[in-house]
């Protein structure tokens, strides 16, 4: 059971597939949880998904959705206009003490607080696909904001079971995600320069560094194998790394053709019509396994 007495009632702004997630993971914790989208349709779905969290309430009001938040969660679409026109609607619902959070994994918290009442108020909490399920929880704040908050939202996710981490600079993509498109990057220059193709790309992450991410970070990894070492390889290797500053052509290329992943049937890979919710609960699995390998 999750309970802090300054945060009750929680409102996720979106129904999509974060909004989905995070709901489930609160109202698993028994916290009451409000999911508002304007959309029947993409509200139907996330019923169909959470029918037996008996902690959630689903809602179009957005006048019903925030009045009683103590913290509410924007898991809106990654569009800037569309963040902004939201925070605008619910201002005039707000409770002067609500704390204003979005999930974005895009903007920094700068350019989303900027004109807003609750300016001082408002944090960036960036949780990770399946957010029911990843520990992790970014936390970024600004020098305004009012004291206390920051503290009281990373108790509250501790007490829930996550891992928050508080950035103490508002930089774009945070850390995680910085480090995932650093990985990325390189991973398609080797594609493009035909050194393996993605299943071996993907093998080598798999099989070698994958493994130790998983217990250990880079700098322990670093420490661990010898900065004196570390040094040598970086000074050999940095000069060779891709530096690109665009989308790697292979990716826009296949985004321009509908090629996108599992949701179209082929990206990087093909992938049988059926493959969604069977991979996704494989993956389920097999990341709850790690998570509890850990634990242990």
């Amino acid at each position: 059971m999750c309970k802090l007495t300054e945060i009750s009632i929680i409102t996720i702004l979106g129904s999509g597939k974060m909004g989905r997630s995070i709901a489930s993971f609160f109202s698993e914790k028994g916290i009451y949880t409000i999911l508002y989208d304007p959309f029947e349709e993409a509200l139907g779905l996330a019923k169909s998904e959470l029918t037996e969290h008996s902690k959630v309430t689903f809602t179009t009001d957005l006048k019903e959705a925030v009045s009683n938040a103590d913290l509410i969660i924007e898991s809106a679409p990654e569009n800037l206009e569309i963040k902004k026109n939201l925070y605008q609607e619910i201002t005039p619902y707000l409770k002067s003490n609500v704390i204003v959070a979005s999930n974005t994994s895009t903007y920094p918290l700068l350019v989303l607080s900027k004109g807003q009442s609750f300016k001082n108020r408002m944090l960036i909490v960036h949780f990770f696909n399946p957010a029911d399920l990843v520990p992790l929880v970014e936390i970024v704040k600004q020098d305004d904001t009012e004291e206390g908050i920051v503290e009281n939202v990373k108790d509250f996710l501790s007490h829930c079971g996550k891992v928050p981490v508080v950035l103490q600079k508002d930089i774009k993509g945070f850390i995680a995600n910085r480090l995932q498109s650093a990985l990325l990057r390189e991973a398609c220059y080797l594609l493009k320069e035909g050194v393996a193709d993605a299943a071996s790309i993907d093998t080598v992450v798999k099989e070698s560094i994958g493994l130790r991410w998983a217990l250990n970070g880079p700098f322990e990894i670093t420490d661990y194998g010898g900065l004196d070492i570390w040094a040598k390889v970086l000074n050999n290797l940095l000069p060779f790394l891709d530096n690109s500053i665009t989308v790697p052509d292979i990716i826009a290329e296949k985004v321009a053709h509908n090629k996108i992943g599992v949701k179209t049937g082929e990206g990087f890979f093909n992938y049988e019509c059926n493959i969604s919710n069977q991979e996704i609960l494989k993956q389920r699995k097999l990341l709850k396994s790690v998570l509890d390998i850990k634990k242990s």
